[in-house]
């Protein structure tokens, strides 16, 4: 792996100059520290002292006509531009920007806004008698966001330093999403969040109000919430206790119901009352608008979190999976009463040993790991591992969720033109066939069947994707069966070289076919993954292709759509370097893109069309969690370079966008668009984009795609992408600099 160290350089200090005590300010200070301080904004500047004997001297020459090199004097504020600070007026400049800069009125400033693309601000050092001009659409919609945040903490005006509006973007970025666009997406399950976390967006009830569930096993939260509940009757907190065992059905009639599921919590004393109380454990969600825990999202910006040293949450997460798999069986799609049949792709085991690899030293390390691994033995078995997710002919696991009826948690009109007709047979009204259908008042196998493959969609997390559509639940995907042998791999070694090659696993752990006090160890472990292994080379290796493809077990035949996740089992070790070294020759031309690694090829998703749309996990839109695979495992396997290329291409796309469109990181990109890769036509949008002036949050794991994909790339490739360097010039001017060099040594 590439250097761990933490992509943000060392932040520079205030310059010298005539603010005294001041000057030790950051200028890159998060925009809490920055905006909330009076010293660095209040009456910080005053009139500078004139060298009269030099000013003087310049206008006798005036006078006379002649010219003269003018020499700054010793306080001259122009003297060191990098320290040039502005008084600011922040209502006032932002109603200018809004007026002259923003021509399209959307509260950002872009490249495709009309404006002269310059203001005049007034000099702090000049006590405001001089002006300096910010030019260009990067430094503007810089000033834009910072105005707005200074005016979110009450500033009616500001001592602004010049750093934070031409500062480089690559740092820019990266200090973004380390100091706020983190805090931005953290949330927490208590009191303090109670009343909003609780409410469903997503409530089509008549009646939508906050809810929460609570599995029979924490009986402490149940009281907690009660008591929440009591205290605070306006509220409306309804306070459930989930069934000992959770069925299809179950599940079905909670969704006339929907709420919040519970998450770990920990006791704590309360400073002010002094009495024990549970707080919430703290988890990064993907996106601004949500409020529950995801799932494959939450290892994807685990990656970001410990890059960044926010070990803590990445922790605290693992804890929160530890928590839904003990009591709900399963690492959910999310935390919401209507996801409780559905999980998510499988990360739990290198998510934990990372954040091991950074807490060993700390007391408790051992344990955090043992229960982890307890947790993902327990999914292992019961989830991977079982039927219906299980094939038992073959082995292999599928992405095969329970669940009966309409999955609930979509917009009302999703399923319109799949359900209308059905509801026209039967002479029924939508909302009644729909009830009709849940509750098995009416028959319908093929809409079973469909709706039995879009809830595998949904579990897959590429949802949705022509390569998964009407078969998932057949397919053995080569991605779910990656992850799965990283479990087996990753449960295998951690027995060994942790825990003595004996591991118990206690009654709380226990499910299904498992028994207290039955003991794993490593030669147990070591026999599945090299099954799994053969039987991925047996049934998805296609060897005339070089790469690896889904197996349909219905059909018995591998599913050929091109899709980027051949990748995978480079990222979990699966392949040999012989048939590593075949993916790379075959796989990367083939997804190799502008902005990155492609989710699937053109061919394979076909032609598209007003009754055939785009769906957004194929062609042409690229994923972070695709990427971030893909240059873990091409580096595993000694492709170093290769892995610089397409890290430094997404990077480049993800920075340019940035520059361009005031600040934007959004959840997925277009990778073959040069100017506007955040802009995209497939359904669900683009999460990200609805912001007004400044964003707050980007998007989870782009964020973490972002500090990740920087410890791939070495110093000079940072620089380039500073500068917005494509990688063609980049790989040109490196050409050139080797051939200027091998010239030299003839």
């Amino acid at each position: 792996m590439a250097s761990s160290t933490d992509p943000v350089a060392a932040r520079p200090r205030q310059q010298e100059g005539s603010f005294g005590s001041n000057d030790d300010l950051g200028i890159y200070d998060d925009a809490k520290t920055y905006y909330t301080s009076d010293e660095r904004h209040t009456n910080r500047f005053h009139n500078r002292s004139r060298t009269f004997s030099q000013n003087g001297l310049v206008q006798q020459f005036e006078r006379m006509g002649l010219v003269e090199p003018h020499r700054r004097g010793s306080h001259d504020e122009s003297s060191r531009p990098h320290s040039r600070q502005f008084l600011v007026d922040v209502d006032h400049t932002l109603d200018s920007l809004a007026k002259q800069e923003d021509t399209d009125g959307n509260m950002q400033i872009t490249i495709e806004d009309a404006g002269p693309k310059v203001i005049s601000l007034r000099t702090a050092g000049s006590g405001g008698y001089n002006r300096f001009d910010i030019r260009g659409t990067y430094m503007l919609s810089n000033l834009l966001q910072e105005l707005f945040m200074a005016k979110e903490f009450g500033r009616k005006q500001v001592i602004l330093d010049i750093g934070r509006l031409n500062e480089n973007p690559v740092n820019r970025l990266s200090r973004l999403i380390k100091d706020q666009f983190w805090d931005g997406l953290t949330r927490r399950i208590d009191a303090s969040s109670i009343e909003i976390a609780a409410k469903d967006p997503k409530d089509w009830t008549d009646d939508p109000r906050p809810r929460i569930y609570i599995p029979p096993g924490a009986p402490e939260q149940f009281e907690f919430y009660r008591k929440v509940a009591q205290e605070r009757p306006e509220l409306r907190l309804d306070v459930l206790m989930l069934p000992e065992k959770i069925t299809p059905e179950i599940v079905r009639n909670m969704n006339a119901k929907p709420g919040l599921l519970a998450v770990e919590m920990e006791e704590i004393v309360d400073p002010q009352t002094g009495q024990k109380i549970l707080r919430g454990l703290p988890f990064v969600v993907p996106g601004g608008r949500f409020n529950e825990l995801y799932g494959w999202d939450s290892y994807m910006e685990s990656l970001g979190l410990l890059v960044n040293d926010k070990v803590h949450l990445a922790k605290s997460m693992v804890r929160n999976f530890c928590f839904c798999i003990r009591h709900y069986g399963k690492i959910l799609n999310a935390t919401r009463s209507y996801y409780l049949c559905r999980s998510q792709p499988p990360f739990l085991t290198d998510m934990a040993l990372r954040v091991y690899e950074k807490i060993k030293h700390e007391p408790g390390a051992l344990e955090f790991l043992r229960i982890a691994f307890l947790a993902a033995i327990k999914e292992y078995y019961c989830v991977w591992m079982s039927e219906p997710r299980l094939d038992p002919k073959t082995g292999l696991s599928r992405y095969r969720p329970e669940g009966l009826g309409v999955p609930p948690e979509t917009e009302a009109s999703h399923f319109v033109h799949i359900l209308a007709p059905y509801a026209k047979k039967h002479g029924m009204t939508f909302e009644q066939f729909v009830r009709a259908y849940n509750y098995g008042e009416v028959k319908e196998p093929e809409l079973d069947d469909y709706f039995l493959h879009d809830r595998g969609v949904r579990e897959s997390g590429h949802d949705t994707s022509y390569r998964l559509e009407g078969v998932c639940a057949d397919l053995a995907t080569i991605d779910l069966n990656s992850l799965v042998y990283k479990y087996e791999m990753d449960i295998s070694r951690t027995i060994r070289n942790v825990f003595g090659d004996k591991l118990e696993i206690p009654a709380e752990w226990c499910s299904g076919a498992m028994k207290p006090g039955q003991i794993e160890t490593s030669a147990i472990w070591d026999r599945r993954w090299k099954r799994r292994r053969a039987v991925i080379h047996k049934y998805m290796w296609n060897e005339e292709k070089g790469m690896y493809f889904d197996y349909n077990t219905v059909k018995q035949q591998q599913c050929i759509y091109e899709s980027c996740t051949t990748f995978w089992p480079l990222w979990a070790g699966v392949p040999d370097p012989e048939k590593a070294a075949r993916v790379v020759k075959k796989a990367v031309p083939m997804f190799e893109a502008a902005g990155g690694l492609l989710s699937g090829t053109e061919e394979s998703r076909g032609q598209t069309s007003l009754e055939r749309p785009n769906r957004q996990w194929d062609y042409p839109y690229g994923w972070a969690p695709q990427q971030m695979l893909a240059w873990t495992g091409l580096y595993r396997y000694g492709y170093q370079d290769l892995a610089q290329r397409l890290a430094y291409r997404w990077l480049f796309m993800v920075t340019k966008a940035f520059f361009d469109f005031n600040g934007v990181v959004v959840e997925k990109y277009d990778v073959t668009r040069p100017v506007d890769p955040h802009r995209v036509d497939a359904e669900y949008g683009n999460q990200g984009l609805d912001f007004k002036g400044v964003a707050k949050e980007g998007f989870g794991w782009v964020n973490a795609s972002y500090v990740y994909g920087l410890q791939f790339v070495n110093t000079e490739m940072k620089r380039a992408l500073g500068t917005l360097t494509p990688w063609e010039t980049f790989e040109k001017a490196q050409q050139l600099k080797e051939d200027k060099f091998l010239q030299s040594l003839a």
